[in-house]
């Protein structure tokens, strides 16, 4: 199955019942988080309005996305501040790649995490935050190996969460509660049987960061 699970983005149009979706969150559950502590909240989108108001939130993390991956950066890193002029990235185009899957999923699932329970180790360090996503990544990576174990699949987004106090407003979150991911779920065109990723001793070593591939 984990070799399986891919991205999935281009969906038949074929409905997600609820009794499906809750199949799915049913087996995605078990997912671990800090302490046990299960601070994740996730609210099931499927009224077009609100769905569609995601995708205009979208757009202006996009557009960088799409102006940074042109100029040959890393986009949206979080070492450096983007190289396209700020009217040069609102004027880049926005794949449909980037937004249909919002609107042709079978249903949207918004994964939101309680910061009050979470155990944020970096919080006074001098970059960005990753400890807190621990508690959360681990179910919404849940709900799309069990998406495909009932015939469904989808994707984690994140360009929502750029424009957080608005996407929070519009759907009552909480000042806890952090967004986490959005994830459009539905029956996929294709299905993936090989994915492409790099072996292990491309990226695992012994010792230290520099050490000698890992190899059996």
């Amino acid at each position: 199955m984990m070799r399986t699970t891919p991205a999935a983005r281009e969906f038949t149009g074929e409905p997600l019942p609820d009794e499906v979706l809750h199949t799915i969150l049913d087996n995605a559950r078990f997912a671990p988080s800090g302490g046990n502590r299960q601070g994740a909240r996730v609210i099931v989108v499927r009224d077009r309005a609100t769905r569609a108001a995601l995708v205009e939130l979208s757009l202006p993390a996009v557009r960088r996305y799409v102006a940074q991956a042109r100029a040959g950066e890393a986009p949206w890193n979080s070492l450096a501040p983007p190289g396209p002029p700020p009217d040069e990235i609102a004027a880049s185009s926005v794949p449909a790649s980037f937004t249909e899957p919002l609107l042709t999923a079978g249903a949207v699932l918004v994964v939101c995490v309680d910061l009050g329970v979470v155990a944020a180790m970096d919080q006074h360090l001098d970059r960005v935050g990753l400890i807190s996503g621990a508690s959360v990544y681990p179910l919404a990576w849940n709900i799309l190996l069990a998406a495909r174990h009932e015939g469904f699949g989808g994707t984690i987004t994140t360009m929502a969460v750029a424009a957080e106090p608005a996407v929070k407003e519009l759907l009552a979150i909480p000042d806890r509660f952090a967004v986490a991911a959005v994830l459009p779920l539905g029956k996929p065109v294709r299905e993936v049987t090989k994915l492409k990723r790099r072996a292990v001793e491309e990226f695992v070593v012994r010792e230290t960061f520099d050490g000698e591939p890992f190899q059996p």
